[in-house]
């Protein structure tokens, strides 16, 4: 297929897109690179657009069978950096994307949400059919995205809707602003895991490889229905917070858990069930568990030789990289780059996994 990835260069796009050219699809990019120079590995080359997706026009969307899209502000603490940029970026963007997709005669949309929808659901299992209870913009721009999307669907624009669990594991885009890879961080560079909550709260947890791998399915999977909506994960791998800090303490000899002081109970709790996908894809099993994913990315992170200054600073931390962007001046108040946009060359490196 031919196949067009907004944010290819992030976190996910940076896992995603080997696994999409190993399987002889056709793939070109779209990525305002807010995070360019954030890379730790060699990468892959494609073409791509270094383009905003809320500046999109009709001819860049035209000729591709799908669009996977994975661009936006992508977690919870950038979405309240500016709640308004972020409803501008991962709501309207989104939809005005997916129209111009539809328009252009593309006939797979693939769409990343979040399971943080389900918010401050509580401590009861929920699924597709639960009643989101989102507790933060990210969050909320993410339901009202799905709403328009789902709603201009048709059985010749079907989209599936993905809710992914919150990610971890190495990538070249490494981020140090998730929860795993957070403690991993820490227990490395300070032999604490630190924990900034009481660790009571929920969350399903789903490893970045294991995640990629879900839009590759999406996007070649037969679909019935106009419109898809899949929570993505396991349901085995809900935990609460501390359950993660002793995983990681476990996977880093000598580090012990230790709470942050004034630690709070965090009001985004969440359990969530998986069962949708795992009935469709009778291949849907982890290759990755919480457990065993943070053993292998002590392992990995442990190479990099990190301080404590460098996974917390602008690198790896998404929300410092933007707040450093916007007060340099190089990127304007509505989160564009200050210069204009130019085509990224075939040369631009996009990321292959770390092994």
């Amino acid at each position: 297929m031919q196949i067009l990835v907004t944010g290819h260069l992030g976190y996910v796009g940076s896992v995603l897109l080997p696994m999409l050219i190993q399987r002889g699809h056709i793939v070109r990019g779209m990525d305002s690179a807010l995070f360019e120079g954030c890379a730790i590995g060699p990468r892959p080359r494609i073409d791509g657009l270094k383009k905003d997706i809320r500046d999109a026009e009709s001819e860049d969307l035209q000729g591709y069978d799908a669009v996977i899209h994975l661009a936006g502000l992508s977690n919870d603490p950038m979405g309240e950096l500016d709640p308004q940029q972020t409803l501008d970026i991962n709501y309207h963007g989104a939809v005005r994307l997916a129209e111009l997709a539809k328009a252009a005669g593309v006939s797979r949309f693939v769409m990343a949400s979040s399971c943080s929808v389900y918010g401050a659901a509580g401590d009861e299992l929920v699924d597709e059919d639960s009643e989101p209870a989102p507790v933060t913009s990210y969050a909320k721009s993410k339901i009202l995205s799905e709403g328009d999307i789902g709603a201009m669907t048709d059985d010749g624009f079907r989209a599936a809707i993905l809710r992914p669990a919150t990610v971890y594991g190495p990538s070249p885009m490494i981020r140090f602003d998730l929860a795993v890879n957070n403690l991993v961080a820490w227990a490395l560079t300070t032999q604490k895991v630190l924990l900034k909550s009481d660790g009571l709260a929920w969350r399903p947890f789903i490893h970045v490889d294991d995640m990629a791998r879900s839009f590759l399915d999406a996007a070649e999977m037969d679909q019935d229905e106009p419109c898809r909506i899949l929570n993505v994960g396991f349901t085995q791998e809900n935990y609460r917070i501390r359950e993660i800090a002793e995983f990681v303490a476990n996977a880093v000899p000598q580090a012990r858990v230790e709470f942050q002081d004034g630690a709070m109970h965090d009001t985004r709790n969440y359990r969530v069930s998986f069962t949708r996908l795992e009935a469709l894809n009778a291949d849907w099993v982890p290759r990755w568990t919480c457990e065993s994913g943070a053993r292998q990315l002590a392992s990995e992170v442990s190479t990099l030789n990190l301080s404590e200054t460098d996974f917390e600073g602008p690198r790896f931390n998404r929300v410092d990289r933007l707040r450093r962007l916007l007060e340099t001046g190089e990127l304007s108040a509505d989160m564009r780059w200050s210069s204009d946009a130019k085509s990224l060359s075939a040369a631009e490196s996009v990321a292959a996994v770390i092994r």
